[in-house]
């Protein structure tokens, strides 16, 4: 393992290990994932300290070629570049003093106890170091016998490290997904203990980590990571706190002869079974449901108030208006054609006005369909949507206004007024989605007039 290391470290790092007075080492997720066996597809950063005093470390950093990104001279800390374009994170060993809640030190100490360095962080399994020059692992808090355990144990009583920083509530689920690692029970009751620290946390910064999440399995090949650390977000009592809306499911049951799991249990499994880029949207698109039974006795209107609840949702956790209007078509469109009984004229004309999202809304409704009685066999909306878009590109049935046989240039020469062509080009579109064989130039031009005359009229 020790030459592994070695192996993997940046040629660059060496040079400054070597200038370095005090040993130089790596810490963090590049020493645990190697002695974990996991391998990421992400562009590795290189987190490093020393107990080598801050000022001096930046001279010889510089005189190594690296260059200095930003500095926090407060912090001891510094971010490089080195010739290789490798990034770098370099901290001075320090020793961190929080209040309750504050989520950042009030009181930083630096030191050369590499004991105090390890026990600011998190997790005894990111505590584990590697010297450089020496190549050899130095673990003072047994991290590596978490690691080989598959185990999130924290660095100090779990009470006293969630209880002086709440985002490490959501750090301890994001990891827990991604690594395929179990807290052990200290660290889930020092969890549960301070999941009301979430409160203090910014939405920006929550909202960051729950994607994270949501991705979990893509990071290191854990399969089912991204269902089990929302599952880990519910147990600590920190889900409830975040997303209330969506956790008011939990208990709620649903008809037996549909569904296998209550409301919020089917949420889960929607994004347990989704793709990747629907995942949000699968965790809120029954989010409308707990809302809807409190108030009507019954869920028919979830899909609406579903959407608008999770438009509400979103913008509190500042998602992009990108995000949040493409989720809220999602929700507001996942019941649409459940029973397959839409007329397939009307289905077509849908599939254009909602080209936009049909992949993602196709990707949503199998995850729906998957997360009710655990069945991955085909969705039948999914299999009747996919037929009848066979059937129209066979036909040439334009799902585009780009796809019609006239432009809104040959509108206007054909006298249809400016102000009309826009209308009269998604007109087309419709009639031509049904009637394909109707997207001829002369045709079109003599449907339009026919619009316009409508329009005129009315």
């Amino acid at each position: 393992m020790h030459e592994k290391m070695k192996n993997l470290l940046p040629t660059p790092l060496f040079v400054l290990a070597k200038r370095c007075p005090y040993p130089l080492y790596v810490v963090g997720g590049a020493v645990r994932d190697l002695l974990a066996g996991l391998q990421s597809n992400d562009k590795r950063d290189w987190d490093i300290c020393s107990p080598t005093p801050f000022d001096q470390f930046l001279t010889i950093a510089g005189e190594c070629g690296f260059t200095a990104k930003s500095v926090f001279r407060s912090t001891g800390t510094v971010k490089l570049l080195d010739s290789e374009n490798n990034e770098y994170e370099y901290c001075t060993f320090r020793s961190d003093k929080y209040v309750r809640g504050t989520h950042v030190p009030v009181e930083i100490f630096f030191t050369d106890d590499i004991q105090l360095d390890a026990r600011r962080r998190d997790f005894t399994a990111n505590a584990v170091y590697f010297d450089i020059k020496n190549v050899q692992f130095v673990d003072p808090l047994d991290g590596i016998t978490a690691i080989k355990e598959k185990r999130l144990s924290t660095v100090a009583p779990a009470r006293k490290v969630f209880g002086e920083d709440g985002l490490r509530l959501m750090r301890l689920s994001r990891q827990a997904a991604c690594l395929g690692f179990t807290p052990d029970g200290d660290c889930l009751a020092g969890a549960r203990a301070n999941a009301n620290l979430i409160d203090d946390i910014t939405p920006e910064r929550i909202y960051a980590e729950l994607k994270q999440i949501l991705s979990a399995d893509k990071k290191y090949g854990i399969n089912d990571g991204h269902y089990r650390g929302l599952k880990l977000l519910d147990e600590i009592g920190v889900l409830e706190r975040i997303l209330p809306e969506l956790t008011l499911g939990k208990g709620m049951a649903q008809r037996e002869d549909f569904h296998k799991y209550d409301v919020l249990e089917h949420s889960l499994r929607a994004v347990l079974y989704a793709e990747e880029e629907v995942r949000l949207a699968a965790l809120l698109h029954d989010v409308g449901k707990p809302f809807c039974n409190l108030r009507d006795g019954n869920a028919y209107a979830h899909p609406q108030e579903g959407a608008r609840i999770a438009t509400e949702i979103l913008t509190r956790l500042k998602a992009s208006k990108k995000t949040i209007q493409r989720v809220h078509a999602l929700i507001q469109h996942h019941m649409y054609d459940m029973n397959c009984q839409t007329g397939e004229n009307k289905l077509r004309r849908f599939f254009a006005t909602n080209l936009d999202i049909l992949d993602d809304l196709l990707l949503l409704k199998q995850a729906d369909f998957s997360a009710c009685m655990d069945d991955l066999s085909p969705a039948p909306t999914c299999l009747r949507w996919q037929a009848v878009l066979e059937k129209m590109q066979e036909e040439n049935a334009p799902l585009r206004i780009k796809e019609l046989a006239v432009s809104g240039k040959e509108l206007l020469n054909a006298d249809i007024p400016a102000s009309y062509v826009a209308t009269v080009l998604k007109g087309l579109l419709l009639h031509t989605t049904v009637n394909p064989t109707d997207n001829q130039k002369e045709r079109l031009i003599k449907i339009a007039q026919g619009i316009v005359k409508n329009l005129a009229e009315h």
